[in-house]
Parts: C-alpha cells; sequence; structure tokens
C-alpha cells in the first residue's frame, strides 16, 4: 500500500502498474492516518480485465482506482469534471466535452498563445473539484486520461466552459439551469440515494457561484482570444 495526497485527502492506495507509478510520483506523502481506502485486490484486477479485454492490466487497475477516487471524493465535498483544466493568472478554467470534441485541443492552444508558463495544465481530463473552507477549487490528480498532463496543485475555479465543435466562434454565458445537465453528462453519477443528494448539494453551491459558458470554436488563434478574454479573471 502506498500513501498519496489528493486533492487536500489522504489516500492510502494499492498500485503496482507503470501509469499509475509514474503518475502518483507527484502526489506521495507521508500521513498517519488515510481519510481514503483504495484497495482493488489483484484477482479483482484480473476479473475486470477478463471482463475488459481490450484493456490492459494496467489500464484496468488505473481507470478502477481512478473510479473509486472519485466515488470517495464525493464524501469531501468534491466531484470530477470530464475537461481539461488550464491555469493563468491564479485561476483555473475547465473545458468540458464529450471526448473527440477538442476540450484538449484548445487548452493547448491556450498554452501555445500565451506561452506555457502562463498557461498550464492542471488535469487533462479528469480534475477534481472541492469545496474547501467555503470555496470552489480545482485540483490536479494522478488520473488525466490519456496524457500525463497533471499538476499536483490546487487554483480556485474561474469558469466551466462547455465546448462545441463550430464553423464559428461564439461564445455566451448560460444558467446554471442549463450547465446542469452538461455537467450531468461529464461527471460521476453516484448510485446511492445518499451520495446523489451529496453530490447535488455540491453542484447547487458551485453552480451557483460559478461563472458559466457555452463555447462554441474552430481551432484557431482567434477562439483563443475570444475565450480568454471572456473568461479571464484577474483579481
Amino acid at each position: 500500500m502506498k500513501k498519496i495526497r489528493v486533492a487536500d485527502i489522504n489516500v492510502l492506495i494499492k498500485y503496482d502498474h507503470p501509469t499509475l507509478l509514474k503518475q502518483a510520483k507527484a502526489y506521495l506523502s507521508d500521513f498517519e492516518k488515510e481519510d481514503v481506502k483504495i484497495n482493488i485486490p489483484d484477482s479483482e484486477l484480473e476479473r475486470l480485465q477478463q471482463e475488459n479485454p481490450h484493456l490492459s492490466i494496467d489500464d484496468v487497475e488505473y481507470i478502477f482506482t481512478g473510479a473509486a477516487f472519485y466515488e470517495a471524493i464525493i464524501n469531501f465535498d468534491g466531484f470530477l469534471l470530464h475537461s481539461s483544466g488550464v491555469c493563468v493568472n491564479g485561476w483555473a478554467y475547465l473545458f468540458s466535452a464529450d471526448s473527440g470534441t477538442g476540450k484538449s485541443t484548445h487548452t493547448g492552444l491556450w498554452q501555445k498563445y500565451l506561452g506555457e508558463d502562463t498557461a498550464k495544465i492542471i488535469n487533462d481530463d479528469k480534475p477534481a473539484i472541492r469545496i474547501v473552507d467555503g470555496k470552489t477549487y480545482v485540483y490536479g490528480t494522478p488520473w488525466s486520461g490519456k496524457t500525463d498532463q497533471n499538476l499536483n496543485i490546487r487554483m480556485p475555479l474561474g469558469g466551466i466552459i462547455f465546448l462545441e465543435r463550430s464553423t464559428e466562434n461564439f461564445i455566451c454565458p448560460i444558467t446554471a439551469q442549463e450547465a446542469i445537465p452538461k455537467l450531468f453528462q461529464q461527471t460521476l453519477r453516484p448510485r446511492e440515494s445518499v451520495q446523489m443528494n451529496k453530490l447535488l448539494d455540491v453542484l447547487d453551491k458551485v453552480l451557483s457561484e460559478t461563472p458559466l459558458y457555452r463555447l462554441g470554436c474552430d481551432m484557431s488563434k482567434e477562439a483563443v482570444e475570444l475565450s480568454f478574454n471572456t473568461v479571464r479573471r484577474d483579481k
């Protein structure tokens, strides 16, 4: 068992395969008492791999330990959002969309045009969001999808942008009511009613206090300028 600290949560976790061995290095910690324990036996990993033959045992460990963490984070006023998160000037902006829409490409363009020293990817697939002391933060985690782009940092949430492909660039604010169905498509939905109620309480607070946008864009410098100049928060 290894000790890692993710999203300000002490996690005692079993992992042995290359992806997590690499990506969890920045999260290794030392603590006396864990908040969350994740222990998927080898026999269970093998069973899951047999059920998902397109996945390697490494993939299975990575995916299912991540799922266990994101299920647990609901008990700590948190949730995951399938998104690419970019940090600029002390704020994190989350671009959320279905896989293949271009969210990673768009945040990569922020880095290209703003500079990698200015725009940093906090997590390229499943950043964690938590309410801590009444404020909403975005955290990097070791579970960052197909890439290893993640940082063990936290930043205040500056905005959530739901991205879609378009031949014309546009961005417009949306309400929490408009955002909820989009967000539910991109987060883990617990099966138990108690957990679901906790998630709904967190979402209500986060969405009521966070700028929300719908962005249609191509993959151009003009799209980056439009989105950045609209959502940026300097204070």
